[in-house]
């Protein structure tokens, strides 16, 4: 392990692996899959009420998971929930369009502010299971709901992971890899698209990918310039205890991205992963150690401390 600092800022850790970034299946945690019914969400507004469904498993201070763009079967956190449960209420809710949860409508797409509507609703669960303030792990669009919450509801967040973080509005590298997806998702490969359609369904697996692609288009075509930020220029609101979480060999990260990041949050933690991609809680390389530093930083004095402010939960 190699420790480094950036310009005396954020805390800078390097991991080595060397194995291929490969995600794998991992068995499935043994949970049950309850409901929750919310009056509506941003993210369907044409469907009353919205259903959502979420894995829950253990006891303990809520630890909320939020899945990336791709969905929870694509990028799992099986491995994660299993070693956790031990000692937090994990919770890990499909959004709107997404496995068993609300699917999108023929009226309805991903806008290009899908990330705060997602971050209303995940909001309004948190409300329908009675959870005020908890843990949030996010992964990749995942993240970028758990950062929007961390600035905008900065009394439900507890502390923060956030994993294959995004920053910048425009995304240069990632255009014509979401292009594709837009315009041909089959693009993709036969064994992808078939996972594709077990999460979203059949007939609708192609609308969620072609519309969040798009939407990520949009993103970038509305943005004031090349450093222009998913955030407002806000990110550095966040109160709550960050660590970050990326893969060196992350395709979705633009140059200079998690360096701006740093310096608007100098006080977070940023690990950085050799050898691994876009999942590294999935991933083979690292998905162990990844599960390792997040128990470690939740246990860590200042979780303790906001134990000790929350009570029991």
């Amino acid at each position: 392990m190699v420790e480094a600092r950036l310009l005396g800022r954020a805390r800078w850790r390097t991991n080595h692996h060397h194995e291929p970034p490969v995600t794998v299946g991992l068995p499935q945690v043994n949970a049950s899959v309850p409901t929750a019914t919310l009056e509506s969400s941003p993210l369907v507004p044409s469907v009353k009420p919205v259903e959502i469904y979420y894995r829950e498993e253990g006891e303990g201070l809520p630890l909320v998971l939020l899945h990336g763009g791709w969905g929870y079967s694509l990028n799992p956190f099986n491995r994660q929930m299993e070693k956790l449960r031990d000692g937090f209420r994990v919770v890990c809710p499909d959004r709107s369009g997404y496995g068993r949860s609300t699917h999108l409508s023929d009226l309805d797409d991903l806008t290009p502010d899908f990330h705060y509507h997602a971050a209303l609703e995940t909001l309004s669960l948190l409300d329908s299971l009675g959870i005020e303030r908890a843990f949030l792990w996010g992964h990749s669009d995942g993240a970028v709901i758990a950062a929007i919450i961390g600035v905008t509801a900065p009394e439900r967040v507890q502390s923060l992971i956030l994993e294959a973080f995004h920053y910048y509005r425009m995304k240069p590298r990632s255009r014509e890899f979401f292009e594709k997806l837009a315009s041909r998702p089959e693009a993709l490969g036969a064994e992808l698209c078939e996972r594709f359609a077990l999460e979203f369904g059949p007939e609708d697996w192609r609308k969620l990918v072609t519309s969040h692609a798009k939407a990520w288009l949009q993103i970038a075509v509305a943005s004031a310039g090349n450093h222009d930020d998913l955030y407002h220029g806000k990110i550095q609101q966040i109160k709550a205890p960050t660590l970050f979480i990326h893969g060196r060999l992350d395709p979705r990260t633009e140059p200079g991205e998690l360096e701006a990041v740093a310096k608007e949050l100098p006080k977070a933690e940023i690990r950085i992963l050799e050898s691994v991609g876009h999942s590294p809680h999935s991933e083979r390389a690292s998905a162990d150690l990844v599960t390792k530093i997040a128990s470690e930083f939740f246990e860590r004095p200042n979780a303790e401390q906001s134990r000790d402010r929350q009570g029991h939960c």
